[in-house]
């Protein structure tokens, strides 16, 4: 494109901003940044665009005047430095990733001279992006330039470096992902307690060196980037956050997280926001309760929770309802309950919905990590899962009072789900025909969904053929890889991702999507 930036609504909350070059976009959310607009919580860069994420409480006005913010902010643009302008970062590359075979056929070369051709020149980070230490690194040859995977991977390994198109990167953690994986690196991307948390920023220039193996391979774990060499287990935080006292967790079910309001304002360090996958929920638990919205609580999918109080606590519980025994006496959800010192808290597993939230007047008083106290599946971020034997401290108790004992419940998620859809900026990538096929079709969640996204099939939506630069994506985007089957993301959403999105899924929406499983169905209806 030519000229000014181009700007629409993306969902609810949030502004594309489309720029014609990689410059304008760094000297924009630069600009934005300085400008500190109001109502806005996050400027997202990406290749040739601006993502301007909004607070949840933002409405239709406030996305006009910050839209006119923008127009501003393109108007008294000035160049700027990039952080790491000038380092030079170098990365030491097992090759013997299992796409290698196929770029090296698609681009009519040999294993080795795609391998040459990779590691033979030098690269800049462009922006970071889709996971914590994710960089994009731009200057790939264009003789080994292959496309994405037409079907994005369930689980690509940490330490893989990929290739798609004109871009080439190193995943830091295990992940889904549809680039070609070239081989395999140890270095480490990302860390919490380094400033800045990622090695690689925008700007820094990277070289990738071939070696024969890597250090931890000595111990015979050498393992193509194709498969896995740790358990789930290695990618987990420690459960240093938890302290004695409090809540005794005697069985966690099939996974129980802590979650609160989430930690905005990291997405252009490949942070995204996550917290509680049903915000409503948590919102409507930390009411009863009194508590402020950023008090955490337990997020438990599909039940099997079992506590101990080793204090005298008030509980609450909420979203998908799950048989609950407390002391030998059956409780019911959204009412408050006082709960003595040595009493057990049993949770059931929910006939319907996937998350039941467990509150305790106070929040569970866990170390945050970044700001947050939330467990992000796909960055990895944040206090570890529950294990058996885990206790949590609960925080200073609020001086307001509860004022209201029970709330009642929201409808259950049964039969046809229907989801509110608005359209997405990308109408160049779909037809009037790919959107009637969306709005047409019922579709049904995979067992490949979790909380970064459902995975759907029983239809397939059409789009054109091509390469879309990577750029910014918010919950509840839905797009479409070039197999034509959707991916609705939720809470824990890459940062950014390079598949077109078709529509946008209404903020109240995401959150009865969030209650969705495997072998439910559901269709979109367009916004009014």
């Amino acid at each position: 494109m030519s000229g000014g930036p181009r700007i629409g609504a993306y969902g609810d909350h949030a502004l594309m901003v489309d720029l014609a070059a990689l410059d304008d976009v760094h000297a924009l959310a630069a600009a934005l940044r300085a400008a500190a607009v109001p109502d806005v919580v996050d400027v997202v860069p990406a290749a040739r665009t601006v993502l301007v994420l909004l607070d949840d409480a933002a409405t239709t006005a406030d996305l006009a005047r910050v839209e006119d913010a923008v127009r501003a902010a393109w108007e008294s643009r000035s160049a700027v430095a990039q952080e790491g302008e000038g380092r030079l970062v170098e990365i030491p590359v097992v090759y013997d990733g299992q796409d290698l075979p196929d770029v090296a056929a698609w681009a009519g070369l040999s294993v080795a001279e795609v391998v040459a051709r990779h590691s033979g020149r030098e690269y800049v980070v462009a922006f970071g992006g889709f996971m914590p230490g994710f960089g994009y690194l731009t200057e790939v040859d264009p003789a080994i330039a292959a496309p994405r995977l037409a079907t994005p991977r369930t689980r690509v390994p940490a330490g893989s470096v990929a290739l798609a198109g004109d871009l080439t990167a190193v995943y830091p953690r295990a992940t889904p992902g549809g680039w070609r994986l070239l081989g395999r690196t140890d270095v480490e991307l990302f860390d919490v307690d380094r400033d800045p948390p990622a090695l690689l920023t925008a700007g820094t220039r990277v070289r990738f060196r071939e070696v024969d193996r890597l250090p931890g391979d000595a111990d015979g774990d050498v393992l193509s980037a194709g498969g896995d060499a740790h358990s789930a287990e290695d990618d987990r935080r420690p459960a240093e956050g938890y302290r004695a006292g409090g809540v005794e967790v005697l069985a966690p079910g099939p996974l129980t997280l802590v979650e609160d309001e989430g930690r905005p304002g990291w997405a252009s360090s490949g942070v995204g926001r996550s917290g509680a996958a049903d915000k409503v929920a948590l919102r409507l638990l930390n009411r009863l309760l009194a508590n402020d919205d950023s008090a955490a609580a337990l997020e438990v999918t599909l039940g099997g929770l079992v506590l101990r109080f080793h204090e005298r606590a008030t509980v609450v519980l909420a979203g998908a309802t799950a048989p609950a025994v407390l002391d030998g006496t059956s409780v019911g959800m959204q009412a408050v309950l006082e709960v003595r010192r040595g009493a057990e808290l049993y949770l059931g597993f929910a006939a319907c919905g996937t998350r039941t939230y467990v509150g305790v007047r106070g929040g569970f008083d866990v170390a945050p990590v970044l700001g947050s106290r939330s467990f992000d599946v796909l960055a990895g971020l944040g206090p570890a899962p529950l294990r058996a034997g885990d206790r949590l401290a609960i925080g200073p108790r609020p001086s307001r009072l509860p004022v209201v004992d029970l709330a009642a419940p929201r409808a259950a998620t049964t039969g046809i789900v229907e989801l509110t859809v608005r359209r997405g900026v990308r109408d160049e990538w779909f037809d009037d025909a790919a959107w009637r096929d969306l709005l047409g079709v019922t579709f049904e969640v995979t067992d490949a969904s979790n909380r970064v996204g459902l995975r759907l099939s029983g239809g397939r939506v059409g789009r054109r053929s091509g390469e879309l630069p990577s750029e910014g994506l918010v919950p509840g985007a839905i797009q479409v890889p070039p197999d034509g089957q959707p991916v609705l993301f939720l809470r824990d959403h890459p940062v950014t991702g390079g598949y077109p999105v078709i529509g946008v899924v209404r903020t109240g929406a995401l959150d009865v999507a969030a209650q969705l499983r495997p072998g439910d169905r559901l269709r979109f209806r367009e916004a009014s």
